[in-house]
């Protein structure tokens, strides 16, 4: 194996996917940073489109051009910020999905209410990811979208946010958060993901998790003794959808271990899991075009959505 390109674990449904060589880590332990990112001219052409009342209610649309009369396969995209609406909103993935949109895959980028808006939390920040998710049965049909093989792909808390909706069918009955009809999801594709709640909120210097988990699910109470039941992926395994962690080595916010421990949880559920580890990646590469990590997870999509290599 290239020392580039580290596999913490393949297995089904993963294992044919083509992998780019990547360059050898760096030495001096250099990550990237937000501005680096952002500092780029933002990218323009999503339609804005609302899901419901509150302004956070609402995505952005990206279709790719010139294939008038063919279906886009399409992307649900779901940003990250500790679920926080103050560190981070959608516009933080617009040149992931305008990049998406330049190569032929449509994307709806959602925007939901961060815990630290009216109406977020629990259970307003779960109910505005499922309707958002919910909404491309309607805008299928209106925009020409193939809706048979949706791929979910979230960043950082908009990755737990995608495993959880791949698992909604399998929320308790007794749940708030439960739906009769969820729209089905054919694979989650997350990146610097912290799925596993728990692990997340004990982990020390993890502030993400460790100070957002609890503002998100909420303190445990009569009605509510087990507040990670219907909040946490691993409680609604094993997931039907396909689904596969990509980490950056030197993330820190969402480091390996997290990954690690989930797919453990994962495999010990009866289920399967893809897992990649890339050495020269931290948070920001995972979600910047043009990086290694990105072109890694290109494939990935690509792949998941039934695209020619």
């Amino acid at each position: 194996m290239q020392r580039g390109v580290m596999l913490a674990a393949i297995v089904a449904g993963l294992g044919s996917v083509p992998l780019p060589a990547a360059p050898a880590a760096p030495t001096d332990g250099a990550t990237m940073g937000w501005a680096a990112l952002t500092g780029r001219p933002r990218p323009v052409g999503g339609i804005r489109i609302s899901y419901g009342a509150d302004p956070l209610q609402v995505g952005d649309l990206w279709l790719p051009r010139g294939r008038k009369g063919v279906a886009h396969p399409v992307v649900l995209m779901i940003h990250g910020g500790c679920w926080q609406s103050d560190i981070a909103d959608r516009t933080l993935m617009d040149w992931a999905a305008a990049d998406l949109a330049k190569r032929g895959i449509a994307v709806w980028n959602i925007d939901y209410r961060g815990v630290d808006r009216a109406g977020g939390g629990y259970p307003g920040t779960f109910t505005d990811v499922a309707q958002a998710a919910d909404m491309l049965r309607v805008l299928g049909p209106r925009y020409g979208l193939r809706t048979d093989r949706i791929v979910a792909v979230g960043h950082s808390a908009g990755g737990h946010l995608a495993l959880w909706l791949a698992g909604r069918e399998r929320l308790p009955a007794s749940s708030p958060l439960r739906t009769g009809d969820p729209i089905a999801l054919h694979a989650v594709i997350a990146l610097g993901a912290l799925p596993d709640l728990a692990v997340a909120q004990a982990l020390p210097g993890n502030s993400c998790g460790v100070s957002g988990v609890p503002r998100l699910v909420g303190l445990p109470g009569g009605d509510r003794p087990n507040v990670l039941a219907d909040t946490s992926v691993p409680n609604l395994l094993p997931l039907a959808t396909e689904q596969t962690l990509v980490t950056g080595v030197r993330d820190r916010i969402a480091p390996v271990t997290l990954a690690s421990a989930y797919a453990v949880r994962v495999r010990t559920a009866g289920g399967t899991v893809g897992h990649i580890a890339i050495p020269e990646a931290g948070h920001v590469e995972l979600v910047a075009p043009g990086t290694n990590a990105w072109r890694i997870e290109l494939g990935l999509i690509r792949a998941a959505l039934g695209l020619p290599k």
